[in-house]
């Protein structure tokens, strides 16, 4: 009986361990907690205003219809639609992101590092691709036309780039209300203040005069 109850312990804990291990974000404990955006209290996530005082208004979002403006450096924007913009996505583990791509855009090398994504092209065409990671760093790419569908798995680098000479257009889903952003080239050389020049020339064995260059860049 005892070696049965132990069985069933270990059992349990497993199946905690890999839920824990599976869950991008907490499941949800009610039927929403919608963000109470005046209170101070700081938690993991964000606190819930009273049910009482919830509305309509506070699932709701409007313009994902317009594009961005991607006359940027890179040919490409980004409209998110996450607990930032609706409050009611707090602990419900899902957001969604609009991409612009001008001709030649690229979305460059990020990673989200709480969510994994789905993406859909809705108009032109995408070539996309992944990084796994150390030390294999395999790269997956794949050329998606419209209504092609392709997955990035949580944390892994990632982009997008529009190779044709028309707009093109996606529409991402991730499995976290806020599943961040670190875009490689704006973290690595952009930072604040700057990784030092003779860390970014040994890392990336080149001269630090490349490095100066690139970093002016950002």
């Amino acid at each position: 009986m005892a070696f049965r109850a132990f069985l069933l312990v270990a059992a349990l804990l497993s199946l905690l361990t890999c839920f824990h291990a599976t869950a991008s974000d907490p499941s949800l404990l009610q039927d929403f907690c919608v963000v109470d955006k005046m209170s101070k209290v700081r938690v993991n996530g964000f606190p819930c205003k009273d049910a009482n005082d919830v509305v309509a208004a506070d699932f709701f979002f409007s313009g994902l219809h317009l594009a961005g403006n991607t006359t940027n450096k890179q040919g490409s924007a980004v409209t998110p639609v996450n607990v930032a913009q609706i409050a009611g996505l707090n602990t419900m583990g899902i957001s969604l992101a609009r991409i612009d791509y001008a001709p030649y855009g690229l979305n460059p090398p990020h990673t989200h590092p709480r969510g994994t994504e789905i993406l859909t092209v809705l108009e032109g065409s995408l070539y996309v691709g992944f990084v796994t990671s150390n030390p294999g760093n395999k790269l997956f790419t794949k050329v998606l036309n419209k209504g092609d569908v392709f997955v990035f798995p949580q944390g892994l680098i990632h982009f997008q780039f529009n190779y044709g000479t028309k707009n093109a257009v996606a529409l991402a889903a991730l499995s976290s209300q806020n599943p961040g952003v670190i875009t490689v080239p704006n973290a690595v050389f952009g930072s604040k203040p700057s990784i030092t020049d003779d860390i970014l020339a040994k890392a990336y064995q080149v001269d630090k005069m490349i490095v100066d260059r690139i970093q002016a860049q950002f």
